[in-house]
């Protein structure tokens, strides 16, 4: 149950490490994917192809 924990508690921190650094390296096309409980969660679950949905979502409705 400790190692579920840990591994989730992991992912959440790559998850937001990655939405943080992306927020960083497209600073200057004025993109801004908050990082939120949604954005974090979506992320976590899916992984990259989350953060590029998110992204997408982004720009359709921009």
């Amino acid at each position: 149950m400790i190692k579920k924990f840990i591994s989730l508690v992991k992912k959440v921190i790559f998850s937001f490490l990655l939405l943080y650094g992306l927020n960083i390296c497209i600073n200057s096309l004025n993109v801004v994917i908050p990082i939120n409980v949604f954005t974090l969660g979506t992320v976590t679950c899916l992984g990259v192809p989350g953060l590029v949905s998110l992204i997408t979502l982004f720009f359709m409705t921009k």
